[in-house]
């Protein structure tokens, strides 16, 4: 049986538009922190039968065995209504922002789920 870390997919963003981008800005105390996914170079599909279903972003400062779970994320709207597949209006895109404060630096992990392809993960040095 597979163990649950070798599901995780992971691949350049600029070539593979199902992971997870991750983009920080430094404000203040704060780090703001953003992730996408299909939303730079290359477009994910957004719509009923294929779709991101969720994104979960993580911090594990240095020097700490386990990390920190900053949120998960459902995107639950893909023109999917009564009527069928894909005829509604109303379309969700993978794409969240969290803001934290640290006083360690560390890594940011940006972890997504396909409906289709799967999971997918990415990770970014966070620097103070």
């Amino acid at each position: 049986m597979d163990e649950i870390k070798d599901m995780y997919q992971k691949d350049d963003w600029k070539t593979e538009k199902h992971v997870p981008v991750i983009k920080v800005e430094k404000e203040g105390e704060e780090f703001k922190v953003k992730a996408s996914v299909g939303r730079e170079e290359i477009s994910h599909p957004n719509e009923t039968e294929h779709h991101i279903k969720w994104i979960e972003l993580y911090f594990k400062p240095e020097g700490e065995q386990y990390p920190y779970q900053l949120g998960k994320y459902e995107f639950t709207t893909h023109g999917e209504s009564v009527e069928g597949p894909d005829t509604s209006t109303v379309y969700s895109e993978p794409e969240v922002v969290s803001v934290f404060k640290t006083e360690k630096a560390g890594t940011l992990i940006a972890n997504s789920y396909c409906n289709i392809h799967g999971l997918w993960t990415n990770e970014e040095k966070l620097e103070l």
